[in-house]
């Protein structure tokens, strides 16, 4: 018999122990993302690269290496479409968001790569890929 006050007090407790609860109270994963917690963001590209795909799958995927404007961060970002990466140069100005994998890891058969490119020098990459487009300077 009245013993609420203290089950409360033991239930408070010992939410510390769930990883969930202690990540989301301790902000943790705005802390730790590089776009700190928003959708998109812009950023420069700094070199072109490669990666292998992850088994069974054998193609080199296109990627790009930005530096974020906002805190200079650097993230791969995975540049989609048939032959798209011959629309970013060096030093353009791109647009970046999640690729969605869950919880904000890499999706797919690219390692390590979480962002994909979504817009070249404020122009959509797909108009740009179909052809509907030509690519401007900034």
């Amino acid at each position: 018999m009245l013993n609420a006050r203290k089950i409360k007090k033991k239930r408070k407790k010992f939410r510390w122990s769930s990883q969930k609860y202690k990540k989301r109270l301790l902000k943790l994963k705005e802390k730790s993302d590089p776009l700190q917690g928003t959708s998109q963001a812009k950023g420069i590209v700094l070199e072109k690269v490669q990666f292998e795909a992850k088994q069974p799958n054998s193609a080199m995927r296109k990627c790009v290496r930005v530096q974020l404007i906002k805190n200079g961060r650097q993230v791969t970002a995975y540049v989609p479409g048939n032959l798209a990466s011959k629309f970013i140069d060096e030093h353009d100005e791109v647009m970046i968001e999640a690729i969605g994998g869950k919880q904000g890891r890499a999706k797919g058969d690219i390692p390590c790569v979480r962002y994909t490119v979504i817009k070249v020098n404020d122009q959509p990459l797909a108009m740009l890929v179909r052809g509907k487009i030509e690519k401007g300077g900034r």
